[in-house]
């Protein structure tokens, strides 16, 4: 009686976690298409390169700087006699310090230009990624949509899918992004 009582208590269960989970409605996105043909990204993308390429002038200057330096100390050092050696080393000494001067002047605006790019990249993306998150939690909404996969990342938990939705044209739609390239393929087992 008690192995009858079991089994319909677990029948039940089983049918009830069945009827739950045949109510959850599965979409997909693929927020690597909609970033691709978003018009703000492209036009974040490019303040960044134009950023990243002054920076580099400006680094390139310092180090042509450095290296016309360089050669003119080393052309000194080719003078070096016995008869000049004291004024030529204490010329050597003040172009060395002033080499390593330079050279961690290189360093620092590296540094700095990395970190100017980096915060520029955030300060312009940032808001890019939470107005596609808004689009993508409206969509969801709208079509009662319970769980969303991003099918743009390789080493997603997702493994299959047949049936879900994909919303990725009504994200883009939404956000005003451009026409769609090939769809990436689901993943199957």
């Amino acid at each position: 009686m008690k192995l009858i009582k079991l089994f319909f208590i677990a029948a039940g269960l089983t049918l009830t976690a069945n009827a739950v989970t045949a109510q959850q409605k599965i979409g997909s996105v693929n927020t690597a298409d909609i970033f691709d043909n978003m018009a703000d990204v492209k036009a974040a993308g490019d303040a960044v390169d134009n950023l990243t390429k002054s920076k580099q002038t400006e680094i390139d200057k310092v180090i042509n700087e450095y290296q016309t330096k360089l050669k003119a100390a080393q052309e000194k050092e080719k003078t070096l006699t016995t008869a000049n050696k004291d004024a030529v080393t204490k010329e050597l000494v003040a172009a060395q310090t002033e080499l390593d001067n330079l050279g961690k002047k290189i360093e620092d605006a590296r540094a700095q230009a990395a970190k100017e790019i980096s915060n520029k990249q955030n300060e312009l993306f940032t808001p890019i990624q939470q107005k596609v998150k808004d689009a993508i939690y409206a969509v969801s909404k709208e079509k009662g949509l319970n769980y969303v996969f991003d099918i743009s990342a390789r080493g997603s938990n997702l493994i299959y899918t047949e049936g879900g939705e994909d919303i990725t044209e009504v994200v883009k739609a939404k956000l005003g992004a451009s026409a769609s390239k090939p769809a990436v393929g689901k993943a199957k087992k």
